[in-house]
């Protein structure tokens, strides 16, 4: 009787170790979990045009969206894709140098995928790689309208400029388009939003690396189909004292805390658990198995501790961040990353600073 109490305490201890990566709990909480990842956004998409598509030119992207995520630039006609760095917070920038062996069209369909967790934000560049020389107009489409997209009104609320501070922009024109703006001094182009009929709005955080002076010069440019139109500002970005009263009285980087979205991040597992998972399992199999069905348990345990102490290492290196979104003033909304639990609750009112948040009573 005795000699059947190690098999039986050794199955119990296999089964304590392998169900609970199986059970239908597990493949809940993973539903649970894959539903914490906000969708990523994609904020800005641009490159800088070259002259001419050779062996040796450099493609350099620029893209601004949610912080955190992985982006992956892929180009029609070349031999590999290229995997943009965040060197800022949300700010993804990549060099992709062309090879003999690419073929890359001017007009090649350029795309990129930002991934944040299980969700993927894709976007798709709307101008050619190569520049259009002085004097010669863009080729378009026949305009069967007769009119290029009215532009309104293009106006910005200005503010300090310094990195972390943050620049309004508006522009008013002809509903159903696709705008953006270009700041001087700032790389890439930034995607305003149509967040009314023919109102499109957008927020830009000042970089650590931009340029940016009262004066620069700032290019709106409105899409509608295969026509545009474009309208440079025709004010200051620096507030005055009085545009500063302003300012903090709309407070536009004031906002609400509209969810804090718990993102894991899995770990990979390696040789090393699985070998001691597998010596694991194959010692809890020698106790089990008798005879020839012996070696057969032996050999099974070692397979399923294998499999057991790989995932188990994977749990153990699984990291946890978090991710505030804030819905601001002015419609917008705004993510922010923690490495810890935020000490934030939902419906909280906060302030962005230099991107982190600070209470507002």
């Amino acid at each position: 009787m005795n000699s059947h109490k190690p098999a039986f305490f050794g199955l119990i201890l296999a089964l304590f170790v392998f169900f609970p990566l199986v059970s239908p709990s597990g493949s809940v909480h993973a539903q649970q979990s894959s539903s914490y990842y906000a969708s990523p956004r994609i904020n800005g998409l641009d490159v800088a045009q070259v002259q001419r598509l050779v062996a040796g030119t450099e493609l350099n992207f620029t893209l601004y969206g949610t912080p955190g995520g992985i982006a992956i630039i892929s180009i029609p006609g070349a031999t590999g894709r290229l995997l943009l760095e965040e060197v800022e917070t949300g700010l993804y920038l990549g060099t992709y140098t062309i090879k003999t062996a690419d073929r890359i069209a001017a007009d090649s369909r350029v795309t990129v995928n930002l991934r944040l967790g299980n969700q993927v934000a894709s976007a798709v560049l709307d101008e050619p790689l190569i520049a259009v020389a002085a004097g010669k107009p863009a080729r378009s489409k026949i305009d069967t309208t007769g009119k290029h997209p009215r532009i309104d009104r293009f106006d910005v609320t200005p503010n300090q400029l310094a990195a972390g501070s943050e620049l309004f922009f508006s522009l008013h024109g002809a509903p159903g388009g696709k705008a953006s703006i270009r700041i001087a001094g700032v790389a890439g182009r930034v995607f305003l939003d149509e967040t009314r009929n023919g109102v499109y709005e957008g927020l830009y955080t000042i970089k650590t690396r931009d340029r940016i002076a009262p004066d620069s010069k700032v290019t709106a440019l409105l899409r509608l189909g295969d026509q545009r139109s474009s309208a440079v500002l025709g004010k200051s970005l620096l507030a005055t004292r009085q545009d500063s009263r302003r300012v903090a009285r709309s407070c536009a980087n004031c906002g609400v805390i509209e969810a804090i979205n718990e993102i894991e991040v899995k770990g990979e597992g390696n040789y090393l658990g699985m070998i001691a998972g597998g010596l694991a399992g194959a010692l809890l199999g020698h106790q089990v198995g008798g005879g020839t069905g012996k070696t057969i348990a032996t050999v099974a345990g070692a397979a399923g501790g294998a499999y057991a102490g790989n995932v188990i290492e994977q749990k153990m290196k699984t990291t946890r961040h978090y991710e505030v979104i804030v819905r601001l003033e002015n419609g917008g909304m705004q993510a922010i990353a923690y490495e810890a639990a935020p000490g934030f609750r939902v419906g909280d009112k906060v302030r962005v600073e230099n991107g982190a948040l600070a209470a507002v009573q």
